[in-house]
Order: structure tokens, then sequence, then C-alpha cells
């Protein structure tokens, strides 16, 4: 593994996807503990898509963690899927972890809201009340965080969860991963935290694996400008983020 730092981003290029799931997983028990020696619970916002799986897997398999002083959050979900639909993020997360451990709590972004703004106010006073310590997060296929695309991203967001309108980039991604089985089927809109909601917490563990990710990584790292049009640039602003790359996505950085 060899490591390099941007501007403030720390980035560690693993040999391999289950390097990077392990590596980024013992950063981030590390980062609990040292939490959780300071203070009696710790909250996590988790991302829901197949590049996290690896990371995931690991994180679940460290015995070294209490996870019962941890509250769960994730930050998007589709709007309009039915609530067992397994595309919705909540239950790719119920499945592959928020099941499996004995978090003290978990908390859900409801997909089949009837008032998707009163949904985004109800997550919002939850994510208020309990300040987020860690996220652990993922880079989509054009920069985005979390569901803030190019076109709606903004740094300076008053708000911590919104209303967003998915961009084709971001939709096609869904059918490349393999979520859904044409574009049509992805949904137009979807519930997201804001990027200040996700880089108000102490640490950020951003895992980004596959080679359709090589661009947006490329773009983070060496994109002159900080802005929205790669929402992922803002990682080299945060005083703690660590961005875990593999072969196939550092195809394109030195």
């Amino acid at each position: 593994m060899k490591e390099m730092k941007v501007d403030k981003l720390l980035v560690k290029k693993c040999d391999s996807r289950a390097e990077l799931g392990a590596v980024a997983a013992a950063d981030t028990a590390a980062a609990i503990k040292k939490l959780l020696a300071e203070k009696d619970e710790i909250n996590m916002i988790f991302a829901a898509a197949p590049s996290q799986n690896e990371f995931l897997e690991a994180l679940k398999n460290d015995k070294t963690i209490d996870f019962t002083r941890i509250n769960a959050f994730h930050m998007d979900e589709y709007i309009g899927l039915a609530s067992d639909a397994p595309q919705g993020f909540g239950n790719f997360l119920r499945d592959r972890l928020f099941g499996l451990v004995p978090f003290k709590s978990v908390n859900y972004l409801d997909c089949a809201a009837k008032d998707p703004e009163a949904e985004c106010a109800r997550y919002s006073k939850l994510l208020a009340d309990n300040p987020t310590d860690i996220v652990c997060m993922g880079i989509g296929e054009n920069g985005h965080i979390a569901f803030n695309d190019p076109p709606v991203a903004d740094f300076n967001d008053p708000k911590l969860v919104k209303v967003v309108e998915l961009d084709p980039v971001c939709r096609n991604q869904q059918v490349n991963d393999g979520c859904f089985a044409t574009i049509d089927d992805v949904p137009t809109h979807a519930l997201s935290l804001t990027v200040p909601a996700l880089m108000r917490p102490k640490y950020v563990f951003c895992m980004v694996p596959a080679k359709t990710k090589a661009q947006a990584v490329h773009d983070t790292i060496y994109n002159k400008e900080i802005n929205e049009k790669c929402p992922a640039t803002i990682l080299r602003t945060h005083d703690a983020a660590t961005l875990y790359v593999e072969p196939d996505s550092a195809a394109l950085i030195d």
C-alpha cells in the first residue's frame, strides 16, 4: 500500500479491493475506539453501494468494536420505492451491517414517505440532535458524494437533508452497479444529506474501488479548483479525511 497527500486529503492506494476494505475498516475501527474512549456513545453515517461491500464486511467482522455505543445513520435514499425494495439503501445496509451487529440505534431515511420534505425535516432534527462523529462514504461516477450530483451540490447548503433530482450520469451508475435493469427503472428523485452534513464529522473515510470510478478519483485529486463541478473535491479541505483506492480506481492517478 502506498500513500499520498493532496491538500489535506490522505490517499491510500491499496493493492486490491479486499485490502481496501480491510485497511479502511481497520482505520475506522481505530477512530471508533479513540472516540469511545472520550465519550459514552458516537454517531456514524454510512453509504450504501456495492463499492462499500468489502469495507462493510470487514467492519462487521471486527469483534473489537463496541457497536452497542454507536448510533447508525445512512446518507441517502430514493423517493418512491416500496419499503421492501432491494434497491433501497436502508435495506442494503440492513442486510450488510445494520441488521447484523448490535447498534445502539439505527435511524433510517424512509423511501416511502408520503411527504418527502417532512421526512427531510425529521431526519435533519435527528442529525442535529446527534452530531455525527464519523462518516463512511464513497464517490459517484460524476464525483457526487451522497446524492449531491454536480447540478444540485452546494458546499454552503443551509440544509442538512434535502430532496434532490438525480442527474443522468448518477442514474446510469445505478444500472452499471447492477442495482436496476435499465435507467428507466431508476427513480428520478431522492433524499440526500447535504455536503455540509457530510463534512461536519471529525473523521471521513471514503472507499472508492472499481474502474468506473477512475475518472472521478482523478478529478477529486487533480482538479485545480475545489468546487461543485466535482463535489468530491471538498474532501481536500477536511482536516481528517482519507480516500481509499485500488488499482482499478487509481488507474488515472500517479
